[in-house]
C-alpha cells in the first residue's frame, strides 16, 4: 500500500492525526522507502498531498531528525514556494534538523532570512529558532547571526519580544549575553505588564548562564 494513501486528505480526514499517527509509524519502523515516498509528493499535483507529505515529514522530524536530514535541500526549495503552509512547514522541518544540519543551513541562510522577512507568523517564529540553533553550534556563525538576533529583537512586535527572547536563549553565551540583556531591557518599556513578567525571566536565565 502506497503511504500516500494512507494521508489525511486521501482517508478524507479533516484533521491531522492521520498524518501524525503515520509519522509515528514511520518513526518507529525506521522506513526509509515511505519516508523517501513522502518526499518525492512534496511536489505532487495535490496541495493537499503536499501539505499532508511535510506535516508528516516534520512530525517525523520531532521525533527522529536523522531520518529527514538528508533532505535539507529540499526543504529550502520549499522555503521558496508560493504555497505559505509548504513554506512554514519547510521551516519546522529546518528546525528539527538544525542541529544535524548546521552547516549545511548557514550556507542558504540568505534563503532562510529572506523567509523569515516575508513570511507568515509561524514561519518567523520557527526561523528565529533555526537561526538561534545554527548560531550556537559554532562561533563563526555566532558572529555573523547573532547581530541579526540582536537586531530583530530590537524591531519585533512587542507580544513577540517574549516569544523570540526565549528562542534566542540557546544563541547566548558568555561572549554575547550582555548584548542580549541590553535590547531586552530597552525592550521593557514598550511592553505590558504580563510581557515584562516575560522578558525578566528570560534576562534571569541569561545572568546565571
Amino acid at each position: 500500500m502506497s503511504v500516500i494513501s494512507r494521508l489525511a486528505s486521501s482517508l478524507g480526514s479533516r484533521d491531522e492525526v492521520p498524518n501524525q499517527e503515520l509519522a509515528l509509524e514511520l518513526c518507529e519502523g525506521r522506513n526509509r522507502a515511505d519516508i523517501e515516498e513522502l518526499v518525492e509528493n512534496l511536489s505532487s499535483k495535490s496541495g493537499a498531498i503536499q501539505s499532508d507529505c511535510i506535516k508528516a515529514l516534520y512530525e517525523i522530524g520531532y521525533r527522529e531528525p536523522q531520518l529527514i536530514s538528508q533532505y535539507v535541500e529540499e526543504f529550502f526549495t520549499l522555503l521558496k514556494s508560493k504555497n505559505n503552509r509548504l513554506v512554514w512547514g519547510a521551516m519546522i522541518a529546518l528546525l528539527a534538523i538544525a542541529s544535524e544540519k548546521p552547516d549545511e543551513i548557514y550556507a542558504e541562510i540568505g534563503v532562510v532570512l529572506k523567509a523569515i522577512h516575508e513570511g507568515s507568523v509561524i514561519t518567523v517564529d520557527n526561523g528565529i529558532s533555526v537561526i538561534s540553533r545554527v548560531s550556537s553550534t559554532r562561533e563563526d556563525y555566532e558572529k555573523q547571526l547573532v547581530p541579526y538576533l540582536l537586531k530583530h529583537l530590537e524591531t519585533c512586535r512587542p507580544k513577540e519580544v517574549g516569544q523570540h527572547a526565549e528562542k534566542s536563549i540557546i544563541a547566548t553565551n558568555e561572549r554575547n549575553k550582555e548584548k542580549f540583556e541590553a535590547v531586552l531591557q530597552q525592550r521593557l518599556d514598550d511592553l505590558t505588564t504580563s510581557q515584562k513578567a516575560r522578558v525578566n525571566k528570560v534576562i534571569k536565565k541569561m545572568q546565571t548562564m
